[in-house]
């Protein structure tokens, strides 16, 4: 706790945001942040606070499991200044929780949210879908569970095997059938029809929002706006370089002791800066402005996205590069297609 309030300190000093600019928004994430004690987070609250001009309404968004929550720590959470939750579900199917190892169960899942919304009004809720198990009936499902939860936000994931994990073990022995692609473009397909028919705005690939639901948060990082993350293996960005925290506890520790913040940084190149623009706006609704990409550069873009232009999965209309719905499949390579190479 004392490493975290001393790198709050010295990170305004050395990486202070523009003058007069405000923070607008708080992320406790990674890792399991709702394992704070009251005390805890009330310390870290106002050594941000202390240290840096925070917005009185920003969003101050908590990362927590169903099984975190009770009603003691719901009101403790809200007494704190937290005013957003974001609860890690993944599923309401008693199935799909045990192969993902999940701590909590599906009674927990349903139970949890409902009397998270006695108290919280901005809840985000993950879900994942294209599970081996999952099928379009149980997706279905999950989608309809949260409509009828009044879930104003949420972030939905297809299924990704990480090497080593259980899952990976249980594909590898067969037992559990691989991943189908195909199943996981049928749940994506089908979730964005869903969003539109029940009211959610679908704002960026993987989120969707009621109106006046986005997440200010992750808005702001697709906007490529500076953020500043504290503690270890946190990430910052100040929109012409990156840094990252190491990851080892001990040795964040000892060197904020000294006072010291222990970083890697990036410097990015111009092109890099583009390509990271090009990147992250064609995940959101709003799509590339292409009034920011120089003449030279815009025509050169325009070219390379005719062919996905002509197949239906980018739109180009007033100077504005954006995604279908069946581009938002392809999503990842067609931002590679149109990224710019480093002249040597």
């Amino acid at each position: 706790m004392a490493a975290l309030q001393e790198e709050a300190r010295l990170a305004a000093e050395k990486f202070p945001f523009p003058a007069g600019e405000a923070v607008h928004t708080i992320y406790f994430g990674g890792g399991t942040p709702s394992l704070l004690t009251l005390s805890e987070l009330t310390q870290l609250l106002n050594a941000v606070r202390g240290h840096f001009n925070v917005d009185p309404d920003a969003e101050i968004t908590l990362e927590v499991n169903p099984d975190d929550i009770s009603e003691e720590r719901l009101k403790e959470w809200r007494g704190a200044g937290i005013n957003r939750l974001s609860i890690g579900v993944q599923s309401f199917f008693e199935e799909e929780l045990r192969w993902m190892n999940r701590a909590h169960t599906a009674k927990q899942a349903l139970g949890q949210v409902k009397k998270a919304r006695e108290y919280f009004n901005n809840i985000t809720i993950d879900l994942i879908y294209g599970g081996p198990g999952l099928s379009d009936e149980q997706w279905h499902q999950d989608l309809e569970q949260a409509k009828a939860l009044n879930i104003p936000h949420l972030s939905c994931y297809a299924l990704t095997v990480e090497p080593q994990t259980p899952l990976n073990k249980m594909i590898r022995t067969g037992k559990v059938p691989d991943v189908d692609p195909d199943k996981q473009s049928r749940h994506f397909l089908y979730l964005m029809q869903w969003a539109k028919e029940n009211g959610y705005e679908h704002y960026e690939i993987s989120n969707f929002a009621r109106p006046g639901y986005r997440s200010r948060h992750n808005s702001a990082y697709w906007q490529g706006k500076s953020y500043i993350g504290l503690g270890p293996s946190a990430h910052s960005f100040d929109g012409k370089s990156r840094w990252w925290n190491i990851a080892n506890n001990q040795a964040y520790i000892r060197s904020l002791q000294q006072g010291i913040i222990p970083f890697e940084k990036e410097e990015l190149t111009g092109v890099q800066q583009l390509n990271e623009r090009i990147m992250i706006a064609l995940r959101t609704a709003d799509g590339l402005d292409l009034f920011n990409i120089p003449s030279l550069e815009k025509t050169q873009l325009l070219k390379a996205a005719q062919r996905h232009i002509d197949a239906g999965h980018l739109v180009a209309q007033d100077n504005n590069l954006r995604l279908t719905d069946e581009g938002r499949l392809l999503a990842d390579g067609i931002a590679a297609d149109l990224f710019f190479e480093e002249i040597k």
